[in-house]
């Protein structure tokens, strides 16, 4: 697709930097390859972090006792999701985890925006980004359970009584690890097809009205599995924490 690959890249290439991704030929070649998916999508990560980064700076950059318009913003919204956290996890383990997590929301959500705009890619169209922030909760989620249980933890993948273990055991370690798969390919795939629809309608119905629709549905797309990863990633955590039954 040609929308994604070329802020960064002509950017670079005007100050006179290495551009790790390379230019199309001809600026406005729209030929698709597998270097268009592959390349960029760790140079928008590091954009993702830079924009977050600097509006929280601008709109939280001193906590005031009378917050301005920007604290209270932020207050709303981590607010909310805290209280989230509280009650599925509990108010410690939100107040540990609440990092963690929400950093992940934040992230995952203004990746997924980026790619909307022309100029711009969602990192998150990319597996090798999803993974990544899949095996983060997979490992995580499996130290919680150990840390809180110790040995006992293994009887979460054992069954209710002993004579179940060898039906049990491999059903749950499959079960579990195709956690890995789920949460990391239904993000990609969902964000991978937006930008792919968007790029095809660029193609053939212009710049303007012809997207649109597509353009909306994108907005819900990228709210709706931002709050799935964060929901099952709340309820893997909450199941490592549990007692095992």
């Amino acid at each position: 697709m040609e929308h994604p690959i070329l802020f960064i890249s002509v950017i670079l290439q005007m100050l006179g930097l290495p551009v790790p991704h390379g230019l199309p030929e001809g600026m406005l070649n729209t030929t698709l390859s597998i270097e268009t998916f592959t390349t960029p999508h760790m140079s928008y990560t590091f954009f993702v972090m830079l924009f977050l980064i600097v509006v929280a700076k601008i709109t939280v950059g001193k906590m005031e006792m009378i917050p301005g318009a920007g604290q209270n913003f932020w207050e709303a919204i981590l607010g909310f999701i805290e209280n989230f956290y509280a009650e599925n996890l509990g108010a410690e383990h939100a107040r540990k985890l609440f990092p963690l997590i929400t950093t992940f929301a934040l992230y995952i959500l203004v990746a997924n925006l980026m790619g909307l705009m022309p100029g711009f890619m969602s990192p998150t169209s990319n597996l090798n980004i999803t993974l990544g922030c899949t095996l983060i909760v997979w490992v995580y989620h499996h130290y919680l359970g150990l840390r809180t249980h110790g040995v006992k933890y293994i009887n979460h993948f054992t069954g209710p009584m002993p004579v179940l273990i060898p039906l049990m055991l491999p059903i749950e370690l499959i079960s579990n690890l195709a956690r890995i798969l789920s949460l990391s390919i239904r993000l990609f795939g969902n964000i991978m097809a937006k930008e792919t629809l968007l790029a095809i309608l660029f193609l053939l119905a212009g710049a303007y009205f012809g997207p649109l629709p597509i353009l909306c549905l994108g907005v819900l797309v990228s709210f709706v599995q931002t709050m799935v990863f964060v929901l099952l990633t709340v309820i893997y955590f909450k199941g490592s924490l549990e007692h095992a039954h």
